[in-house]
């Protein structure tokens, strides 16, 4: 789904494009304001409390919590690469006159692939979540187990990621060649797991509250259903744009695509090329920068 064989005519300048929109982005990601003045304020408007600071108290609490956290947690590094999904989406994006379930049906398959990841990892944290890292609360100076399973969660992700866009530029062979032609929406399924696995990397405030939450209930069942409402809280605002893109504008987008069909590629690379090296720059390079370990340029508001 993700490689037509219509690669773009001057692949290395899309790579180029790729590679630079990711590291500007890593360069530039101000993660007080995302963090604190988006994700923050959200979460307190919708709670209307201190969603940072009032304990979680009770199941339909910690439900309620979940889902309003993955939505404040939308555009936060943790998730900002969820939107790559978007740019395999709208090349597929069906007309005004089709159906809604035509419409959704590209989200159902990341859904699929997002649901088992968060709920096998809220599971875990229901079941042993104290003894996780993810659980300590102490903040140190050099890498902490916690920054360490970031930093290997999201770069596998985003090489992940940059693999995928290589491959729809041509690059590359395509990894899911094989698989594709067997069940053809097994890249979507892909990037739906990919979502999930967000969770165990994810170092976001309000997610480490419902994280400690969910350990200290030793609860597997609750851990898995809240763990999956906070990744469908963090697609939730992709989804509702992916849906009204394919009514406002998906008919004339995608004459525009079919007119020529190496479009869809270079929006398919692009976007997983930025969304990957972000990823990798921001989560690897930026991390070991800021402890002293290797050399990235601050950003004058980091």
């Amino acid at each position: 789904m993700f490689v037509t064989g219509d690669f773009p005519r001057r692949r290395w300048a899309t790579l180029f494009v790729g590679l630079l929109g990711g590291l500007l982005l890593a360069y530039a990601w101000n993660p007080t304001l995302v963090d604190d003045d988006i994700g923050f304020s959200t979460a307190n408007a919708l709670l209307g409390h201190d969603a940072h600071g009032t304990p979680i108290t009770g199941t339909v609490a910690g439900v309620l919590f979940s889902f309003v956290s993955g939505l404040a947690g939308t555009f936060t590094a943790c998730n900002i690469a969820a939107f790559s999904a978007i740019g395999p989406l709208v090349g597929r994006a069906p007309s005004q006159s089709s159906r809604l379930l035509q419409t959704v049906k590209p989200l159902g398959w990341i859904c699929a692939g997002l649901v088992p990841v968060s709920a096998a990892y809220g599971a875990l944290v229901g079941a042993a979540g104290t003894h996780m890292p993810q659980f300590a609360t102490a903040a140190g100076t050099g890498l902490s187990p916690r920054s360490i399973q970031s930093m290997v969660t999201f770069g596998l992700v985003g090489l992940v990621m940059i693999v995928l866009g290589l491959a729809a530029a041509g690059i590359v062979r395509d990894p899911l060649a094989a698989v594709s032609r067997r069940f053809p929406n097994a890249p979507l399924v892909l990037v739906g797991s990919m979502i999930g696995g967000f969770l165990v990397g994810r170092p976001y405030p309000l997610f480490r509250d419902l994280f400690r939450h969910a350990a200290t209930s030793h609860d597997p069942l609750y851990g898995a259903g809240v763990f999956v409402l906070q990744s469908v809280g963090n697609i939730a605002v992709m989804a509702v744009l992916f849906v009204l893109f394919s009514y406002l504008a998906g008919g004339r987008f995608q004459r525009w695509l079919a007119a020529k069909p190496a479009r869809a590629a270079v929006l398919t690379a692009v976007a997983f090329l930025i969304a990957g090296v972000f990823t990798c720059v921001y989560w690897d390079v930026r991390l070991l920068a800021r402890v002293g370990y290797l050399w990235f340029p601050p950003s004058p508001w980091s």
